[in-house]
C-alpha cells in the first residue's frame, strides 16, 4: 500500500453525520477560535511520515509503518522519537528532531494540505469578527509557510508554534499566549483539535474544547474530557 493510499485508513469520511454535543455547555458564540494544526486544520502526513522515516533510518532504526507513525503525529518530536524507538536518551532525541527538522525544510511546506473545510470556515469566522489563532507543535514559520500556499495568512490573527513556548501541549501556555495576543479571556474563547492532548491542554487553560475526529482518535477518547462538541470535521463546527 502506497503512503498516500495508507493516509485515508480510518479517517472519518466528510460526511452530514451526528453532531454529538455537550448539553452542559453554553452555546454562545466565541470572541475568539483558536485551532491545533495537524488534523484539525489539515494534514501534513505524507511529509512527517518522509522527516520521521529519514530520521530514523540515518539514526540506523528500520523505517516505521505508517500505522505507527499516525497516532505520534502532533507530538513533540522529542515525545515522537520515545513513542517510535522506547528510547528516553534526551541526546539521541535532539539528534532524531535535527534530523526531522533537516528534512522538513525540503518536504513539509510542500506536503502540506489544509482539510476542504478549513478555509470556509476561516472566513466565516472573519466575516463574524471572531479572532482566530493557532497553537501548535509546529515551528510557527512553518505554518505561515503552508497559509501562505493558499493565501490565507490574513484569515489568521496568531500562531504559536512550539519555539514560542517554554513548555509544549498539553501544558496551556501556548493556548494562554495566543488569547494574551487577542486580547480575550479563556472563557470566552474555543479551541479545537483532534487528540487528548489538545483537550488537556484546553481544560487546564480554563477554555471549551472542541474534538474534530479526523485524525487518529476515536471519539471515545474525548469523553473523558470536557468538551463543548465532538465534530466529524470543521464543516460542523456551531459558529
Amino acid at each position: 500500500m502506497s503512503v498516500t493510499s495508507a493516509i485515508c485508513v480510518g479517517i472519518t469520511p466528510r460526511t452530514a453525520g451526528a453532531v454529538q454535543r455537550n448539553s452542559r455547555r453554553d452555546p454562545m458564540q466565541p470572541k475568539a477560535v483558536l485551532f491545533d494544526f495537524d488534523y484539525t486544520l489539515g494534514d501534513c502526513t505524507d511529509a512527517i511520515y518522509a522527516c520521521i522515516g529519514f530520521a530514523l533510518t540515518t539514526l540506523g532504526y528500520g523505517q516505521p509503518t505508517l500505522f505507527a507513525v499516525r497516532p505520534t503525529i502532533g507530538l513533540t518530536l522529542p515525545h515522537t522519537y520515545a513513542a517510535l524507538t522506547g528510547d528516553q536518551c534526551p541526546e539521541k532525541a535532539q539528534e532524531f528532531a535535527e534530523l526531522f527538522l533537516q528534512k522538513a525544510d525540503e518536504t513539509m511546506t510542500k506536503g502540506a494540505k489544509l482539510f476542504p473545510e478549513t478555509l470556509p470556515l476561516l472566513r466565516r469566522l472573519q466575516e463574524k469578527g471572531i479572532k482566530t489563532g493557532i497553537v501548535t507543535t509546529k515551528l510557527s514559520f512553518r505554518i505561515r509557510e503552508i497559509l501562505a500556499k493558499y493565501a490565507a495568512n490574513d484569515l489568521v490573527s496568531v500562531i504559536v508554534g512550539e519555539s514560542d513556548v517554554s513548555h509544549p501541549k498539553p501544558h496551556p501556555e501556548g493556548i494562554l499566549l495566543a488569547l494574551s495576543s487577542l486580547d480575550t479571556s479563556p472563557q470566552d474563547a474555543v479551541y479545537v483539535g483532534d487528540t487528548v492532548v489538545d483537550a488537556q491542554a484546553a481544560r487546564d487553560a480554563g477554555v471549551a474544547f472542541i474534538g474534530v475526529t479526523t485524525g487518529s482518535t476515536p471519539r471515545e477518547a474525548f469523553f473523558a474530557y470536557p468538551h463543548q462538541a465532538i465534530l466529524e470535521h470543521l464543516g460542523q463546527m456551531p459558529f
